[in-house]
């Protein structure tokens, strides 16, 4: 039974006096947004770094998705479809040519040009794992006029289209010249795309709310919307994102029909919002997540191989998955790599993850490595559900294999900017840290940046520098074979684990709530995507 409107309003009421100093900026824009319709929703994270170029955090590449646009995309089916610009391809499979489609326009009314692509499409290759991959074959890419990208390559190269097409974190958003040119470690300035909403940069209030209005100017695609593909057709006015720290408030909130979207309720309270007959659930991305541990290659302790292993062998994805999620029906321990249920799945390297039966080894090894009892130093976010069990469990299993924990609480915001940091611990660096991926940023070793090992030299946080894993993932980016393919991304595997450069906890899938107001909420790899949703009042 849902409960009693006034009961539920009285708790985000309580929620709203707790934050005394953001109440009045919290409740002007209601009175000013007073007939139009606004979908409200409470997403997995609160929104801080606005730049979807500079930080992989699921919460910036949400919002790029709403401000931005990309020139390819991917569908339903895995397909590559035209988003921005169509295609074609040289017989020599050497020279791509993109063509922008009419009407593209930068939300300040400005003509989308083919040089604010290129630029941007740099900015992204600088960045991205599967951008570097793609950069490192390219000869050049250019603009010769106002609606064409040309991109040329050094060899034959498959991965183009996917590249530029991926759904998920970095994704290769368009925006003007002048951002794509901002300074490499510095965010833009800006928050102008061409997408389907506008950002209300006024209403903006990090750990309050996002604001974003439909974008009058914005020109979608005639086909059907599927994934982040097809036609991005805007069917409200407003899109409200509402920071709620506590779970309970906003499960209250949704039922009394205060909030309309959830996007990642606590899996303890799934049975009571599944039995309200004015709530849907529903995962909207099948693919699932793989959670992860990643240690600091660059600060002592770990940036000893023998004590990283020492630190795996102590780990097991049963416990971590089991205070993530608790319910068989939504994890899965999984050794791969690369995402149990692709065709380079494989256990090779992962016995003790998945069976749990290294604790007596990681003792001896961290014996045996020269570890001087450092602190390990966690940082431990207690605002995101599904980031808060990781840094807990596996701090008990370091200590109980020999380790010196400091487990540092905070939020994940703070670990997102905290995580760039190359500086020691006593400087404000860290340890080790806990995050997410979606299926379709690890499936492959070009797209999984966890593995990748370029160092400080445009490596991922944590900044591993492994040689062999790099001339690995050329040699997967030039195979057109699948066995060879599944055999290149075993020895990577393989090398993964053995030199620990991340350390995979399980899958996990991650079920959304809304108010059955909502019709049209689409699914796919990269969401909740608000596009195409429709508001009954």
């Amino acid at each position: 039974m849902s409960p009693h409107p006034r009961r539920a309003r009285s708790a985000l009421a309580s929620w709203l006096v707790a934050s005394a100093v953001l109440l009045s900026p919290w409740l002007a824009p209601q009175a000013i947004a007073a007939g139009k319709k606004t979908i409200t929703a409470v997403m997995h994270s609160d929104l801080r770094v606005i730049d979807p170029g500079f930080t992989t955090a699921y919460i910036t590449r949400d919002h790029g998705y709403m401000v931005y646009d990309t020139l390819v995309a991917t569908d339903a089916n895995f397909k590559i479809q035209p988003q921005m610009a169509d295609w074609k391809v040289s017989d020599d499979k050497l020279t791509y040519t993109f063509t922008l489609r009419d009407g593209l326009r930068w939300h300040d009314g400005t003509d989308v040009t083919a040089e604010d692509c290129v630029a941007s499409l740099k900015r992204w290759g600088r960045n991205d794992g599967m951008g570097q991959k793609l950069m490192d074959f390219t000869a050049s890419l250019e603009a010769p006029d106002a609606k064409t990208i040309v991109l040329k390559l050094k060899e034959p190269y498959g991965l183009v289209l996917e590249s530029i097409g991926k759904p998920s974190s970095y994704v290769p958003f368009m925006m003007p010249k002048r951002l794509a040119e901002t300074p490499q470690g510095q965010q833009i300035a800006e928050q102008i795309g061409s997408g389907p909403f506008k950002f209300v940069k006024a209403e903006f209030q990090p750990g309050v709310k996002a604001v974003y209005e439909k974008n009058t100017d914005y020109v979608p695609r005639k086909e059907p919307a599927s994934w982040t593909a097809g036609g991005k057709v805007v069917k409200v006015d407003r899109v409200e994102w509402i920071t709620m720290p506590d779970a309970q408030t906003a499960a209250n909130a949704l039922q009394s029909g205060d909030i309309d979207f959830m996007e990642a309720p606590p899996y303890e309270l799934l049975s009571v919002l599944e039995a309200n007959p004015e709530l849907k659930t529903e995962v909207l991305n099948k693919f699932g997540y793989q959670t992860l541990g990643r240690m600091n290659f660059l600060n002592p302790p770990f940036d000893n191989v023998k004590v990283r292993r020492a630190a795996f062998l102590a780990l097991n994805q049963k416990d971590v998955l089991d205070a993530l999620v608790g319910n068989p029906k939504y994890q899965k321990i999984c050794g791969a790599v690369f995402v149990c249920g692709t065709p380079l799945e494989t256990d090779v390297g992962a016995e003790t993850l998945i069976k749990g039966n290294g604790m007596a080894e990681a003792k001896k090894a961290l014996a045996e490595s020269g570890y001087d009892g450092t602190p390990i130093a966690i940082m431990a976010p207690g605002d995101v559900i599904a980031l808060k069990a990781q840094p807990i469990v596996s701090a008990q299993l370091l200590r109980e294999a020999g380790f010196k924990v400091d487990l540092q609480a905070t939020d994940w915001q703070t670990v997102v900017t905290r995580r760039a940091s190359q500086k020691p611990v006593k400087e404000g660096g860290w340890n080790m840290f806990f995050t997410n991926w979606v299926g379709a940023d690890v499936a492959n070793p070009v797209a999984n940046v966890s593995v990748g090992g370029r160092g400080t030299k445009g490596g991922w946080f944590g900044w591993a520098e492994d040689a062999d894993i790099e001339k690995l993932r050329d040699a997967y980016a030039r195979s057109s074979s699948p066995e060879e393919q599944k055999k290149i991304a075993t020895e990577i595997q393989k090398l993964n684990y053995e030199r620990v450069i991340y350390v995979p906890l399980g899958q996990y899938l991650q079920p959304s709530v809304w108010r059955k107001t909502l019709t049209g909420v689409l699914d796919g790899p990269a969401t909740p995507i608000f596009w195409n949703i429709e508001k009954k009042e």
